[in-house]
């Protein structure tokens, strides 16, 4: 197959080439890339000069560049665009009320800047905390976990995770506008106000921090200790019952 493929190039050109001028195919097996670059030389040198060609002065490097000038490249371009940031896009505010496992209530100490788990005695539940939880949509959906907000009902307090020293900790910040939380970008700061809210029964969840996978807000076994971020294997309870309000 190889030998008829050389012959019939040769014979289909032999015929056109100038005078004085032979054409050789190698022994090495044809491709269609090596045969368009033998048909461009080959016109390339039928539509050259014939002054140049008849020369007594063209020589095998003359021919070599104009086989050189006539080799077809082949270009392989890669575009390439960045990933736009992901975006948690908010889908509403739900008023709740959260107790620990151990059934305890959260209560707000404004003088420490505090949410602490207390056992409630009748008479006192005034002082439990309602938070608004604002639910969110992930761009990626993730079927295990909802990205939330939590902020203390009638204040500016929203609960937030980012490092103060070698690891996460929990806080109470102020946000002066609430509308910058609407959308957050996992690329900006604000992320740290995320929880990742996953669900292990009727409305016992635990709350992990979007900013530091693998740590979650959680209590201590004492009464009136605040609230602290702590991962899986810390002596801790990690499982909130988080009632919706109407």
């Amino acid at each position: 197959m190889e030998s008829e493929m050389r012959c019939n190039v040769s014979e289909m050109w032999s015929h056109k080439i100038t005078k004085g001028l032979d054409l050789e195919i190698s022994h090495h097996p044809l491709t269609m890339k090596r045969v368009a670059n033998l048909i461009i030389a080959v016109e390339k040198i039928k539509t050259s000069t014939s002054e140049s060609v008849l020369s007594t002065e063209f020589r095998d490097e003359n021919l070599l560049n104009i086989l050189l000038d006539s080799i077809v490249e082949e270009q392989i371009v890669f575009e390439s665009e960045s990933a736009p940031p992901v975006e948690f896009c908010s889908t509403g505010v739900h008023p709740c009320t959260v107790t620990d496992s151990q059934k305890r209530s959260l209560v707000f100490f404004q003088d420490t800047m505090e949410l602490q788990a207390v056992m409630l005695q009748g008479g006192s539940e005034n002082r439990k905390v309602h938070l608004n939880m604002s639910t969110y949509v992930h761009p990626a959906p993730i079927t295990v976990a909802r990205p939330v907000a939590l902020g203390i009902k009638d204040t500016d307090f929203y609960l937030s995770c980012h490092k103060d020293g070698d690891q996460p900790t929990l806080h109470l910040e102020r946000v002066d506008d609430k509308n910058s939380l609407t959308s957050i970008s996992s690329e900006s700061d604000t992320v740290r106000f995320l929880f990742y809210k996953q669900d292990t029964g009727k409305n016992i969840s635990t709350l992990m921090s979007a900013r530091f996978p693998d740590w979650y807000i959680s209590t201590a076994g004492q009464d009136n200790k605040p609230l602290e971020m702590c991962q899986a294997t810390a002596n801790r309870y990690r499982t909130f019952n988080i009632q919706r309000q109407n």
